[in-house]
Order: structure tokens, then sequence, then C-alpha cells
């Protein structure tokens, strides 16, 4: 049957063309997934190998961590050689290495892994510090301060950057800028206690270097006899420090400050009767001087002169009103009047000033008593009793014996 052009309609050419268009799209469709099933395989497969990696890198370098901490600086170097390897240029890796060539003081290869870090990040956390460490090592100084320098310019420094900035500056000769380091390491960490053994020593060697020097100059000039008087006397050696200020003051006669040093002295040794007579001739040189009036104060209440006593402490107290010593012994002085109303006013002062201070409340529970106010006399005794005790405890923990 020969199919009339009339009847060829739109309809069967529809259907023709959606059967092609089915066939091809259905193939399309097919190829696309399994081009998508492909792509899904693979990435599963990068996956589990990037997954697989990164678990090798954590167990490698918790290997290292223990390998550290038990002393196994080879087999810890392994663990770090293996991290590499799977990932190269992995900067904590790099650092955490460095450092522990750093431990086995292989500064050369120390310093290699940090720069290697430093080159990509110059500001990577603490590296600067630990490359100006092993620097130091090497005693590499200008390389070392240069390096802890830069690590002081991080937001967050290495803790202890700046005390070994000190040590690097002090080794190479640079004292005050190592002074300036150590006092603002002291100031925010004030117990740090290795900055100030460092401050005391630097210190304590300058002196050292003085006294050679003055030596040099002149064995037996004034200045070095009063600045041994001085060190005799730090060190409680009384007697020796007297005789150097004595030839101090006989070489300068009109020098300020000798008789009151020696002063001081004979009081330490309880030799009140030459304590007064230096004293006495100091306070010529400064009338109202408060520690001289202070110790001269302090003779007469020994001697229960008080009237005279009282003379020295009020002229002390003018200069020195938060002195608890001050008050202290002008309470005493009061009591020794029979004043005990102002002798409870001067010890209430001596506590204020020094709470610590057992005494005044064992003179003020005393005062209480005679003034017949028993509940407050208890009371301050038994504050005597809890401080004397603390006093006790403090004592003896800076005991030698301990």
């Amino acid at each position: 049957m020969v199919l009339h052009p009339a009847r060829f309609t739109a309809k069967s050419m529809t259907c023709q063309f959606t059967a092609a268009g089915f066939s091809r799209l259905r193939f399309a469709a097919m190829s696309a997934f399994r081009v998508l099933g492909v792509f899904l395989i693979l990435s599963l497969v990068l996956a589990a190998i990037v997954g697989g990696s990164q678990s090798d890198k954590e167990t490698l370098l918790e290997q290292a961590r223990k390998s550290e901490k038990n002393g196994d600086y080879k087999a810890a170097e392994q663990a770090y050689l293996q991290v590499l390897t799977v990932g190269p240029g992995d900067l904590e890796t790099l650092k955490r290495f460095g450092i522990l060539q750093q431990t086995e003081l292989k500064f050369d290869e120390s310093i290699r892994n940090f720069k290697q870090v430093l080159d990509r990040d110059p500001q990577y956390a603490e590296v600067n510090f630990f490359l100006g460490v092993s620097y130091f090592g090497e005693n590499d100084l200008a390389q070392a301060i240069r390096s802890f320098e830069q690590e002081l310019a991080a937001a967050h420094p290495h803790p202890r950057c700046r005390y070994y900035l000190a040590l690097a500056l002090q080794s190479a000769g640079r004292f005050d800028e190592a002074i300036a380091q150590l006092d603002r390491e002291v100031e925010e960490h004030p117990k740090d206690l290795d900055a100030l053994y460092q401050l005391a020593r630097i210190h304590k060697n300058a002196s050292l270097q003085a006294i050679e020097k003055l030596k040099a100059q002149d064995a037996d000039s004034f200045q070095l006899h009063a600045l041994m008087g001085e060190l005799h006397a730090d060190e409680e050696r009384y007697p020796d420090a007297i005789k150097e200020y004595e030839v101090a003051l006989a070489k300068r006669p009109d020098a300020t400050g000798i008789h009151y040093a020696i002063g001081v002295a004979y009081w330490a040794q309880h030799q009140m009767d030459s304590a007064k007579k230096e004293f006495t001739e100091s306070l010529k040189e400064s009338p109202k001087d408060a520690l001289t009036n202070l110790y001269l104060g302090d003779i007469a209440v020994h001697e229960e002169h008080f009237a005279e006593a009282l003379g020295y402490l009020l002229v002390a107290e003018k200069r020195q009103p938060e002195m608890a010593q001050v008050h202290l012994l002008l309470g005493k002085s009061y009591r020794g009047q029979n004043q005990p109303e102002k002798a409870k006013e001067e010890f209430l002062a001596a506590i204020r000033f020094d709470p610590t201070a057992a005494q005044p409340h064992y003179l003020l529970a005393q005062i209480y008593r005679e003034l017949h106010d028993q509940q407050s006399s208890a009371s301050e005794f038994a504050e005597f009793e809890r401080l004397s005790k603390l006093e006790k405890e403090k004592a003896a923990k800076l005991s030698p014996m301990n």
C-alpha cells in the first residue's frame, strides 16, 4: 500500500522522531552514568589514599612524641623523616624535627629545618625563638639576637624569648641591654627565678670588675675601703666592716654617711654605747634624717630613757609616718611614761602599717589588760600567737637545715 502524501501527518512524524530521540537520549544517559560511576570510584579511592596518608602521618607523629619522651631520639628522627616522606614540606613537622635536633645539639641541622619553615612563613609560631636558641648554641650571637628580636615582634612570642635574648646580649658583652631585658622580664614575670639570678649575677660581676679597677688605680683609696666596708656589712661581717669604714674615715674625715654605717654595724652587734656615739656624730651631718633618729630612739628605749626616745622618734615619724617600727617604739615610749591611751594608738598604727608583725599585738594585748578590756586583750593575744606561729614556720622553711 502506498501512503498518500496527505496521510503522512505530523502525528506520525512525531512518533518516529520520539522513538529515535529516546534511543539516543538513553545512550547518552547510560554513558554519563558510566562516567559518573568511574568518577565516584576514583574519588573514593583518592579519599581512601588521602585518609590513609593522614592516618599514617598521625600515627608516625605519635610514635615520634613517645620516642622523644622516652629519650629514644634516633627512633623519633626516623618517625619524623617518614612523616616528611608522606607529606614533604609540612611546616609543623619540620618545626618539631628541628626542636628534636636542637635537643640532640645538632644545631646546624635544626637551623636548616627552621629556615625551611621561615622561608614559607616568616612568622610561623615560635620558630624564630627556636632558631635563635640554635644560633645561640652555635655561639653565633648576632644571628641569635636577630632571631630573638624577630620572635618578640610577633603577636604571641615564646614566653622564654626575652630571657634568652638577655643571655645572648650578655654573652655579646652588651650588659646594659641585657639588664634592660631582664628588668622587663622580671617586671612581667616577678617569679622568674632564672631572670632574677641572671640579673643578680650581672650586677655582681659588674661590682667585682669595678672593685678590681679600683684596686688597680689605688689599692688604698677611700673609695675602696668604703666599698669593702659595705660588702662586709652585707655579709654580716661587722668587725671587718668597721675596720674598713674607719680606714675610709681616716682618709676622708668629712665624708658623710660613714659614721652612720659604723653605727649600724655596732648596733647589729648590740654594742649600744659605741653605736650611740656614731649615730650622734651622724646626726650632726643630717639632724632630721629619719633612720638616724630611729636608731637613736631605739637605743634610748632600750636604755629606758623614754623622754629622750620620744624626741628622736617624733622627728623620725615626721619623715617616715608609715614606718611600723617608728610607731612600735613610740608605743613603748608612751607606755614607759604611763600613757596607755597614746601607747594603744601607736601600737594600732604599727599593726596597720605591718599587719604581719606579731610583737605589736602582744604589746597591745598588755595595754588592753591595763585598760581593763579583757576581751580585746584576749583577742590580741590570740592574734599574737597565730602570727608568731606563722613566723616560726616561715623561719623553719628558710633554715639551711631544711
